[in-house]
């Protein structure tokens, strides 16, 4: 039976859900991409519309940052482009245009059509990147017969297109995304749908992800290990909250079989 070694601890499990973005996909790559698109295309919409120039500021509106001063454009993993759906995105970027003088109508039509613009460029450029040992590890679980799920806050058809990017939609058994649960992160709700899908108790299930939200989704849900996975300074993994260990790399992870 296999079981997942975390910093020389075993844990008997039989499937693993992973996060998407930030956990098999480097975050930045792919969402830092399509926020400054969706943002850059918000801007000029407003502008146009209201007669005034309108300028949305990154950090403070979606919780990502552009890179100045020589440093690496980062994200806030407690913000709302790391753990929000894409409702809950357009609904925050509709307000910035209500607070321009757009009416919420009009704010809500340019969120939109702003977010196919920016999903129009993602596509032409398919920015997606796996993170460090990722994609071995994926084999790797495979090739021990864990089963295996992503679950991801963006929408189930974006994230399997994210997948087959990478060439590793066909190692997951499971693909739910916010638009397949009534409740996304941190409700248990996605969590518990796979391990129904992959026929596994939750007890016998690790999370691995990068934000607070997933810990608290593996928490509820009743999972047996909620894996963090973030770099922080100095190569130590930077606390999670919820996290039950933190990780910097998929290389603090092995699958080994039980000797008994």
């Amino acid at each position: 039976m296999p079981q997942l070694v975390v910093k020389d601890r075993r844990y008997p499990v039989d499937a693993i859900l992973f996060d998407k973005d930030g956990t098999l996909l480097q975050f930045m790559g792919t969402w830092g991409v399509w926020s400054r698109h969706l943002l850059a295309s918000y801007s000029a919409r407003l502008t146009e519309k209201l007669g005034n120039e309108v300028s949305l500021d990154g950090a403070s509106i979606l919780g990502v940052s552009d890179a100045e001063n020589g440093r690496s454009a980062d994200y806030d993993r407690n913000g709302p482009l790391a753990m929000g759906t894409i409702d809950q995105l357009l609904a925050v970027l509709a307000w910035q245009g209500y607070r321009a003088g757009a009416s919420w109508a009009q704010a809500m039509e340019e969120a939109y059509a702003s977010k196919q613009d920016a999903d129009k460029t993602l596509e032409a450029e398919r920015p997606a990147l796996p993170l460090p040992g990722a994609l071995s590890f994926v084999e790797h679980c495979r090739s021990h017969g864990l089963k295996l799920a992503v679950v991801t806050a963006d929408d189930t058809a974006a994230a399997e297109k994210h997948l087959a990017w990478l060439g590793i939609r066909d190692y997951f058994d499971v693909c739910i995304g916010a638009d397949g649960v009534e409740r996304s992160k941190p409700f248990p709700d996605m969590a518990l749908l796979a391990c129904g899908k992959l026929g596994v108790h939750p007890s016998r299930a690790a999370v691995i992800g990068d934000t607070g939200g997933d810990m608290a989704m593996a928490k509820s849900a009743g999972i047996a290990i909620a894996i963090g996975i973030q770099d922080g300074p100095g190569g130590d993994a930077a606390p999670l909250e919820g996290a039950d260990v933190c990780i910097t790399g998929y290389q603090e992870l092995a699958i080994s079989e039980d000797e008994a």
